[in-house]
């Protein structure tokens, strides 16, 4: 015979036996991601950002199943999520010039009566006055950023590729800023996210001081470096 069965039987038992303590390590992973989470959450504070930014990736789904299982809301969770990211890419996304940063805001924040024309590059704003996107759109162009209004995700992908820029800002609900964000990591760009205030696919709403503290960051100290080459010039 080319097969021993007793070391067959054996090997099957010491690989059942792997998966066994494989399995209950991530779920003891999971149980120590979803700690740390929502303490930094009630403490306002990032507790380990690193592992617990690891431990949410690699862990995803058990996560979600403890949440389930605790009553506890995976949303809350994934907004966090979102805040740690910011958090660990804050200091990154300061050393990239305005010139090369990109905002994404989703079609759903405009006016159910938006004139907008669709574009291969997005929504055009007509700047009617019916929302507030026209005038933060302004806004955000005054200090350099590149704007576009999205369809879809599919947009931000070609807008990346055809524009190049090292660090963007996307705006949306808490999945799709979480999946934005994943994208981003994958494509090599530096990404902050804002979570709007209520889901939907017509007329949502969002923080715009927030959008606009993140997309100041890093712009007093690049004002003071024109400032100084100014006054060598």
């Amino acid at each position: 015979m080319f097969f021993d069965f007793p070391y067959i039987n054996q090997l099957i038992f010491i690989v059942g036996e792997i998966t066994i303590i494989l399995y209950f390590g991530m779920f003891l992973l999971s149980l120590i991601v979803v700690f740390i989470a929502f303490y930094s959450i009630e403490k306002k504070h990032f507790y380990f950002p690193r592992l617990t930014k690891s431990g949410l990736v690699l862990t995803e789904g058990m996560v979600k199943a403890i949440c389930k299982l605790f009553s506890l809301d995976d949303q809350e969770l994934v907004a966090f999520s979102i805040r740690l990211r910011n958090h660990m890419n804050a200091r990154d996304f300061s050393e990239i010039p305005v010139t090369q940063r990109a905002i994404f805001l989703p079609q759903c924040l405009r006016n159910c009566e938006c004139p907008a024309n669709l574009t291969p590059e997005g929504l055009v704003c007509k700047r009617c006055g019916k929302c507030e996107v026209g005038t933060h759109i302004g806004m955000f162009e005054d200090l350099g950023y590149r704007v576009w209004i999205c369809p879809g995700s599919t947009l931000i992908k070609r807008m990346v590729k055809k524009y190049k820029p090292k660090a963007i800002i996307g705006v949306g609900c808490h999945m799709e800023v979480k999946e934005g964000l994943e994208m981003a990591d994958k494509l090599g760009l530096i990404a902050m996210g804002v979570i709007t205030l209520k889901d939907g696919c017509v007329e949502t709403l969002v923080n715009w001081n927030s959008v606009m503290e993140i997309a100041s960051i890093g712009l007093e100290k690049e004002n003071a470096v024109d400032e100084v080459n100014s006054q060598v010039l």
